[in-house]
């Protein structure tokens, strides 16, 4: 009998959420996700620490920056992971850019540059950008240029529908995030099929798949095996390195719960928004705008976190791993 995680991957691609190479190469994912508090977490690894030291060493040899060392770590730990999953590995742009449209393509663009100058080419690579009415234009021109994207940090239809117009090719809405505002808010607790965040995913999924738009989505931040195997089917699953332990040591059987030729009946219109009408939609969903915005203040501090370490990492021993815990 295959596991469950065998079972997901005949129906799901299974990308891996985190920066950890050991647990990778155990649990052979086609992609993987990194952000600033999974390069954190990595670090303590020694096969992420001696990324880290590889970072400080350019460094000082370049007279670089904190920010500049960092943006060099989320390359490097990107190449590690190409060099294991077969395919794309999605490296988030700083969080703290997320309103600034042009500084997110500037990056965007320079990340890319350093993964095309170290030999691996953008057709490896998802850009990661926070839904934002800013990140989703970005996103937008990148897109154009042969620079596919990843939204994340994504929540409602609005953003969803946003991101379809700007042909990005993938967008992560965050599922356990989604539960975690209801089941403070209502004080109550949920099983897969009437979890808010699974329902989400599947009105974003059917939303697409109704209206023929190639978008893929990818459930995100899981908190139970409950909502993962509530999303089996979805185009794309991200998956902590808990979550795929326990779904590869489960011998069950595994339901198939989403198709691609069989959306909801119960679909909204198609949707084109303008910047006006987003703003207004998201405004008025207060479950999106609350972890929107709660999403980029913690993204944003583990990037300060890692860029404070870094700094002290230049006035230090480039020897010394990094210690602190992501947010």
């Amino acid at each position: 009998m295959l596991s469950k995680l065998e079972q997901l991957k005949t129906m799901t691609t299974v990308v891996a959420d985190t920066g950890d190479l050991k647990a990778v190469e155990k649990f052979r994912p086609t992609d993987c996700t990194t952000n600033p508090s999974l390069v954190l977490k990595a670090a303590q690894d020694p096969a992420g620490a001696e990324i880290i030291k590889e970072g400080i060493l350019w460094g000082r040899s370049h007279k670089a920056v904190s920010s500049q060392i960092c943006d060099r770590l989320a390359v490097s730990f990107g190449i590690a992971l190409t060099k294991i999953v077969p395919g794309r590995v999605s490296t988030e742009v700083d969080a703290d850019l997320s309103f600034d449209k042009d500084a997110l393509i500037n990056k965007a663009h320079a990340l890319i540059a350093d993964y095309e100058a170290r030999g691996v080419g953008r057709d490896r690579v998802l850009i990661k950008l926070a839904s934002t009415w800013e990140g989703i234009q970005a996103a937008k021109l990148l897109q154009s240029e042969g620079i596919d994207c990843n939204l994340t940090l994504l929540f409602s239809l609005a953003q969803a529908s946003a991101c379809a117009d700007a042909d990005v090719f993938l967008v992560s809405p965050f599922v356990g995030r989604i539960m975690d505002y209801y089941a403070k808010a209502e004080g109550k607790t949920y099983s897969g099929e009437d979890d808010p965040g699974v329902k989400s995913v599947r009105q974003i999924y059917s939303y697409y798949k109704a209206h023929g738009i190639k978008t893929v989505v990818m459930g995100a931040s899981f908190r139970n095996l409950d909502e993962i195997e509530a999303l089996a089917g979805c185009d794309r699953l991200t998956i902590s390195p808990q979550w795929l332990e326990k779904l590869d040591a489960d011998q069950g059987t595994l339901i198939r719960k989403l198709k691609p030729a069989a959306p909801s009946r119960d679909v909204p219109a198609r949707m084109h928004l303008d910047e006006k009408s987003f703003r207004l939609m998201l405004n008025d969903d207060a479950m999106a705008t609350d972890k929107l915005a709660e999403g980029i203040r913690l993204f944003t501090k583990d990037l300060r976190t890692l860029q404070d370490l870094v700094s002290k990492e230049l006035e230090n021993n480039a020897e010394a791993p990094l210690t602190a815990k992501a947010s």
